[in-house]
């Protein structure tokens, strides 16, 4: 037996081929189906992708273009250009160009200098992947072992001689396990040969190929050959598979289930949005109120267009340049927070979405857990074995082996009760007996694999099975004593503790079925002859199989509760005569044209009847260090989690216990397979009868129901404490994620580690992705990248906590910052008859919300009200954000109505106190205009941090340095004098203190959810 072909299925690598260089700009046209020749590249008919992964979001052409447009598609950036655009009529020009093309220059060099940061580093990364050089990927076609498939292939030809051949499928659908897939038959059976390197003199055939489409889970083709010449060709090297390559590129399965990445846009941002809109009318009705109090007189549409730009402070550009630098500090805060090493940010445009995310999609395999599965227990119904008693099972099966020699003596019908050591021995045998696990010899360096495989060395074997619980299992009985050593068809050789090898025959398997939930096997001792029949299965399917017992309902519980997948082991010994009895009629059952696998099935089951429960095992499938505090900090932070796996039904549910996504005390309905209208309408009604129950669901039955209930589905799903949707193919969790979003209104974050989570994370208001064995894929797609899973409760506490309300202070104090000079702006212009005519010019404007006000109002990003250790203690402070109130209209209206109350006192007091000249004026309301925003800065924050005491000092030296420089507009020798200084003292008095009281009364009488904790 030679050592079996393992290849993995990855679709992205590149391979070179010849296609038309503008494909990626101009599009490859429409998808066709497509005849490929064996070793004739001159036969073909049409031009194919080129083999790259790009998720990058721009091209060279479409950068600039594109990256502009995301700006200025939104009314704020778009107002801005047209306010900077009209300074270039003269009857419409109040100041210098600068004060208005500056700022609007700054915003856009730091959006494009971020933007083009993060594709050159979405194009390393992919230049990375596609880079990689495949050594035995050639024109011949051929793979070798443990090697990734770069391609969607057929296999021809494997170097065994059954064509076994097995590989993973982790990057489409997400399982880790290995299936089993042979080539096509008439490839398969020529002479063993290296025909790859022949192919254009051997064969002379084809592929005829169905159009690229989605479907991961079937493929429709037809093999022809037209000439078949067989020639003496060089020997076929043991591990290798030849295939012919079908798609390539864009055309690929897991690219086809992966959407394109886009340009994501937060839901703050959205908000800012429509907070300008508002601050936009109110700049046209303040206008308007202007020109109609001068009763419209003489060019007054000239005059509404002059008094826009007088008051278009009402409406910031400086929160834009704000709000995207401090996008910039939450990502660097994120990166180097040491508590969570490793995490990358790939999108720093949403770290503020981590602080309001509702519903929370995670992957399962690999994600929450490691797919690592570990034997925990064995019982015997009076006896159990845990991991610190598996010596006195070795023991036991030692003694079997060595003692009478009994493993080779047929079972006399006795009722004699068996010993423990035999009982044990029987249940150990069985586990090695009944599976599909194929023993798997590698060359070690020192021991090449023809010699490993015919010593049955340990060093160079490797266990492949369809199912990770198997090989657990089979590992398992080897570090007992009872080694699987080789398997082929039809036969089976196990080792014993002694070294003797004992050979059974395979007489048949029933494999394993998600209707049957259960397997068997059909074994001969060639020692004794003995004929027994072995099988595993489910508890709930076991029970009516097994001879009556009080003990198995009662213990498998006690095991599913502790978070094991449980397995009930039986067996039943067959006499020769009824064998050949149930051969006969198994196989006549296999020949019937009508309802045949109804009549196999009942031929099986006649066999399925008081059989000898021989044990339970009960396997643990680890998962991620901390998933379960981690859950349970989303829980209590009223993020509800929902897992899409790939996976079996069972394997999901056995997770979503272990990992406590549902509670103990939460019930769970299996929603019931549906393939029409009626069986979803009935099962939905019967799922709407069940409160405070978790959802299990397949992704058929999930189709069948968004069909024809999608609304209905989805509402009572979104009542569910947790939602576990199983067999689940990329383009399924990507729909779900999108229904979520519309049904729902709220957040998403989607969290993944393979391939086939890519649209899933791409379609998410927020993607994560974790670096894990799945590969790279997901976590390069993604908006963040963890490491582990439990990293993500440190980023949605704390940083995403912190950033949105850092945010929405900033975002809300630069608002406030700018209405107090506009109210000052509209007194000023009404005590002097409406005159369109601005307070301050020139320097005083940009130096206003730059060099004197800019740091102190940016050092709010530092602000936090709890300390990070509490936010992740405490995790119900993450229920606040979840309604939107740190920026809501509510606080926008607060902040508005300070702003006017402040504008208004600051000026009408410099009104009232000024004695001769109009200088004066200016000089007293923006010392203490300047003076306010200072101390407004003071009033706001929560935490006071070093930088934030450095700025307010900075921005005061500032004013203070540039006063020398402002003779223009300030009289110098005034603001020396004892009258400036009693003035401005009074005015910013009047203006702070009465909010400095009000707050205090607030925090004693009022106080937010965190004051307790921070006490």
């Amino acid at each position: 037996m030679g050592a079996k072909s393992c290849v993995e299925w990855l679709s992205v690598i590149v391979l070179p081929s010849r296609c038309c260089p503008w494909s990626r700009c101009c599009g490859m046209g429409d998808f066709r189906p497509r005849t490929v020749w064996l070793g004739r590249p001159d036969k073909r008919e049409q031009r194919y992708p080129r083999n790259v992964i790009n998720n990058q979001k721009y091209n060279f052409f479409t950068f600039l273009p594109g990256v502009l447009f995301n700006q200025f598609k939104y009314f704020f950036n778009l107002y801005f250009l047209l306010l900077a655009c009209s300074q270039f009529v003269p009857e419409l020009r109040l100041g210098a160009l600068y004060t208005y093309w500056v700022p609007l220059g700054f915003v856009l060099i730091i959006t494009i200098v971020r933007e083009a940061v993060e594709e050159v580093r979405c194009f390393l990364r992919d230049k990375e992947v596609n880079s990689q050089i495949y050594s035995k990927l050639s024109p011949r076609g051929e793979l070798s072992f443990n090697q990734r498939v770069p391609a969607d292939m057929i296999f021809l030809r494997t170097s065994e001689r059954n064509g076994s051949c097995f590989l993973r499928t982790d990057q489409l659908d997400g399982e880790t396990d290995w299936k089993l897939r042979l080539p096509v038959a008439c490839t398969q059976r020529l002479p063993t040969a290296r025909f790859g390197d022949c192919l254009s003199n051997s064969i002379r055939s084809f592929v005829y190929a169905e159009e690229p489409n989605i479907d991961i889970h079937n493929f429709v083709g037809t093999f022809t050959r037209v000439t078949l010449l067989l020639a003496e060709l060089p020997a076929f090297l043991p591990g290798t598979v030849v295939g012919v390559v079908i798609y390539t590129g864009k055309e690929l399965r897991s690219v086809m289930n992966t959407s394109k990445s886009r340009h994501k846009v937060g839901l703050f941002d959205l908000e800012v949005n429509c907070l300008t809109k508002i601050l936009f009318g109110a700049l046209v009705v303040v206008s308007l109120v202007m020109v109609a109090l001068q009763h419209f007189a003489g060019r007054w549409y000239l005059q509404i267009f002059r008094f826009l730009l007088l008051f278009s402070n009402i409406v910031p550009i400086s929160l834009r340049v704000n709000l995207d630098m401090g996008k910039m500090v939450f990502s660097w805060m994120i990166r180097r927070d040491s508590k969570i090493p490793g995490t990358v940010v790939r999108a720093s445009t949403i770290p503020e979405q981590l602080g309001r995310i509702s519903y929370l999609l995670t992957d399962k395999t690999g994600t929450l857990t490691q797919n690592e599965m570990v034997f925990r227990r064995l019982h015997l119904g009076t006896v159990a074995y845990g991991m610190d008693s598996m010596d006195e099972v070795q023991s036991h099966v030692f003694s079997a082996y060595t003692q009478g020699g009994g493993a080779t003596r047929a079972p006399a019908a006795t009722k004699v009760r068996k010993t423990i050591s035999s009982r044990v021995h029987e249940a150990v045998k069985a586990i090695a007996l009944v599976h599909n696990v194929t023993p798997v010899y590698e060359s070690n360096g020192v021991t090449d694999q023809a010699e490993a495989e015919q010593h049955y060395e340990d060093a160079c074997r490797v266990y492949q099975a369809s199912s990770p619980d198997e090989v657990s299992l089979v590992q398992w009985t080897e570090s007992v004593g009872l080694t699987l050593v080789g398997r082929d068809q039809s036969s089976m050789q196990l080792r014993t503790p002694t070294g003797q090898i004992l050979n059974f025959t395979i007489l048949q398997i029933f494999p394993f079925t998600y209707e049957s939930k259960r397997m068997g096997i059909i074994v001969r001792d060639e020692s004794t002859g003995e004929i027994t029949f072995y099988m595993k299965g489910a508890d709930v399917v076991m029970a009516g199989i097994v001879q009556y017992n009080d003990w198995l309902e009662e213990e498998c519980g006690n095991m599913a509760r502790e978070g094991l997948r449980v397995l009930v082991v039986a067996k039943k010994s067959l006499t020769e005569e009824q064998y050949q009895d149930f051969e006969a009629r198994y196989v006549q059952a296999k020949l019937s044209v009508h309802d045949r696998s109804l009549k196999v099935a009942t031929v099986i089951e006649s066999l399925e009847m008081e059989m000898e429960l021989l044990c339970l095992t009960g396997v643990e499938d680890q998962l991620q260090a901390d998933v379960r505090p981690t859950l349970e900090i989303l829980r209590n932070a009223g993020i509800k989690v929902w897992m899409l796996t790939g996976d079996k039904l069972e394997t999901a549910t056995c997770t979503a216990k272990n990992a406590h996504l549902v509670t103990r005390n939460q019930d769970i309905h299996i929603f019931r397979p549906v393939t029409t209208r009626g069986e979803a309408h009935l099962e939905l009604n019967a799922f709407r009868r069940k409160h405070d129950c978790a959802l299990v669901i397949s992704g058929d039955s999930l189709e069948v129901c968004l069909k024809f209930y999608e609304y209905e589905l989805m509402e009572l799903a979104c009542q569910c404490p947790a939602v576990v949707c199983c067999r689940c193919a990329p383009t399924q969790k990507a729909q779900i994620v999108r229904l979520l979003q519309e049904r729902t209104g709220k957040l998403t974050c989607a969290v993944g580690d393979g391939g086939n989570d890519v649209s899933m994370i791409q379609e998410a208001d927020c993607g994560v992705g974790v670096e894990g064995k799945e590969g790279k894929q997901a976590s390069l797609a993604a908006d963040f990248s963890v490491t582990q899973f439990k990293h993500l409760g440190r980023l949605l506490m704390v940083h995403g906590r912190n950033s949105y309300k850092r945010s929405a202070a900033l975002s809300q104090f630069v608002i406030h910052r700018s209405l107090c000079i506009s109210t000052m702006q509209a007194v000023f212009s009404s005590v002097f008859y409406f005159a369109s005519v601005p307070l301050y010019q020139g320097f005083l404007i940009i130096g206003y919300s730059t060099l004197y006000t800019m740091f102190p109002v940016f050092s709010l990003v530092l602000d936090k009200d709890v300390k990070s250790e509490v936010a992740m203690l405490y995790p119900e402070l993450y229920k606040d954000l979840l309604k939107g109130r740190p920026l809501s209209f509510k606080t926008f209206l607060i902040w508005v109505l300070i702003s006017i109350y402040q504008g208004s006192i600051i000026m009408y007091g410099a009104l009232l106190l000024f004695e001769s000249e109009f200088v004066h004026i200016v000089a007293i309301s923006f010392t203490s205009l300047i003076l306010t925003e200072l101390l407004m800065v003071a009033l706001t924050i929560q935490t006071w941090h070093w930088l934030m005491i450095v700025a307010e000092l900075l921005s005061l030296a500032c004013y203070i340095a540039s006063l020398v420089f402002l003779h223009e507009f300030i009289d110098i020798y005034f603001i020396a004098t004892l009258s400036f200084v009693w003035k401005v003292t009074a005015i910013t008095l009047v203006s702070c203190l009465p909010l400095y009281i009000l707050k205090y009364l607030r925090r004693r009488f009022s106080p937010p959810n965190y004051s307790k904790l921070t006490s």
